[in-house]
């Protein structure tokens, strides 16, 4: 049962909590980069791969792991990603230059997504992996590596699938109807390109639609084995998720006061009318809000185990990770939030703090909301503050976070946070968890206003190391802020 008011407490890795309360290495690092400003933790991100290997090797299933660039522009990140050993996946021709100064041979590099003619050409030239997202990419390979390449090394590609039974509709791959017109090209005399397997990518978190894909992957892998292919993968995509809470029942309770509010029966907690989705009707919320991930508690590891125990009804019901291995095939997966989740958060400053004309305290920021919302997402984790000097002292205030920027909507917080009093310019709001998407996904340089840059911070045994994030790759940059004696 929650006690006090309406609160989205945050998760927190013992990590990053240290580096919050070590005073000397925050300011020490404040003070030179400034707020606000991202800050990355690169250990969290090995110690996110490792729960994920940890599932696939005690399931006993052949696999390759991709980390999507996407989720992070960050370079640090992908040196880590390098470092533990897993590919890349890059989705652009600036992500593809980002993994080559890191480090990754073409081998271990994957592009996905959809791919105009001059990114192929790229892709082809780099010698990289590619997973086809239609028909017409697909041509063109052809008609390229029959023209220009006709003794050199096929091109190895995967085959994004679309439309499939039982699952979420996607733009993305190729229809399942028109798979053939697919594996005709690939089977014909003369291809130079080698089929290694079936990618698909749902914008889903259910296990159930994962399933239902990975099982027709594993019917156009029997039906391209007739025709003379010879795939051994199945590539599960991303998807994998995160867990943002570190109380799910006071987040249920907060959502229960939410509505509340919004129907005229409670505390308002919005901002403005600001509904997150929601509908009223006849004095009731209804519909579906655009928080729901947020109270998620299941970890990545978990749900990747339970689709690797799920059970395929086609196979004897045999769980998905014996059939793999029974059919010597390989799985790949292509994690981006599940890889950074928990490696990044961002800190602002407080500039100033007024009051509306109902009493409504407004706490401005130095940083806008696109600087740490993806999209049109409302983080529904409360933010963490930081004073400067002497703690928060009361009455308790339930505040909004306003950002920088002269648009309306530039509300950093469209939920009301309690605190246990007012912030004071200088202090510090930290958001956590922001590396997935959060940082870069919006960001824009409205107002000439630059996006907060991004600083890694590394635990050492003396301390803490932090250095910029383009400075990761010559290491000049770091500077050590040890621990007191």
């Amino acid at each position: 049962m929650s006690v006090g008011p309406p609160a989205l407490p945050a998760l927190l890795p013992a990590l990053v909590g240290a580096f919050l309360a070590d005073r000397d290495g925050l300011a020490g690092a404040l003070a030179h980069h400034g707020t606000p400003v991202h800050l990355i933790f690169p250990q969290v991100f090995d110690e996110n791969v490792r729960a994920l290997r940890a599932v696939l090797d005690r399931e006993r299933v052949r696999y390759r792991m991709f980390y999507a660039h996407k989720a992070n522009q960050s370079a640090a990140l992908a040196l880590t990603a390098r470092r533990a050993g897993i590919g890349i996946d890059v989705a652009s021709p600036g992500e593809l230059d980002s993994a080559t100064r890191a480090g990754f041979a073409p081998e271990k590099i994957e592009v996905t997504g959809p791919k105009g003619e001059a990114f192929t050409r790229i892709a082809l030239q780099t010698g990289v992996t590619i997973n086809v997202d239609n028909l017409w990419e697909l041509d063109l390979i052809d008609r390229i590596t029959r023209a220009e390449r006709p003794g050199g090394d096929p091109v190895a590609v995967l085959l994004r699938v679309g439309e499939l039974p039982g699952t979420p509709f996607s733009r993305f791959g190729i229809p399942l109807a028109l798979i053939d017109r697919a594996l005709t090209t690939l089977a014909s005399a003369g291809s130079r390109i080698r089929l290694l397997g079936f990618a698909f990518h749902l914008d889903s978190g259910a296990v159930g639609d994962r399933v239902r894909a990975a099982q027709t992957c594993l019917g156009l892998i029997e039906r391209a084995h007739a025709r003379g292919l010879a795939p051994t993968v199945i590539d599960i995509g991303g998807g994998l998720r995160q867990v943002f809470t570190a109380d799910a029942d006071r987040f249920d309770a907060y959502v229960r006061a939410l509505r509340e509010g919004l129907a005229g029966r409670g505390e308002p907690l919005a901002w403005a009318g600001h509904t997150f989705g929601y509908h009223i009707e006849s004095g009731a919320t209804h519909g579906t809000p655009v928080f729901h991930k947020y109270g998620n508690t299941v970890t990545a590891a978990d749900m990747l185990a339970e689709l690797l125990a799920a059970e395929l009804p086609e196979h004897d019901h045999r769980p998905l990770a014996r059939v793999l291995a029974d059919n010597l095939l390989e799985l790949w997966l292509e994690p981006g939030k599940a890889l950074v989740d928990h490696a990044g958060v961002t800190v602002a400053g407080v500039e100033f703090t007024k009051e509306l004309g109902d009493g409504t305290p407004l706490v401005h920021l130095d940083l806008s909301r696109d600087a740490v919302t993806p999209a049109d997402q409302e983080v529904m984790v409360d933010p963490l503050v930081v004073p400067r000097s002497a703690p928060l002292t009361g009455p308790p205030a339930g505040v909004f976070f306003a950002g920088g920027l002269c648009l309306e909507r530039d509300m950093v917080t469209n939920h009301r946070v309690h605190l246990p009093g007012l912030p004071r310019p200088g202090d510090l709001i930290v958001f956590p968890n922001t590396a997935a998407y959060h940082m870069d996904l919006s960001a824009a340089a409205a107002s000439m206003r630059l996006p907060p840059r991004k600083v890694v911070v590394v635990g050492t045994e003396r301390g803490f190391r932090v250095d910029t994030d383009d400075g990761v790759l010559s290491g000049e940059h770091a500077r050590e802020f040890p621990k007191e004696s």
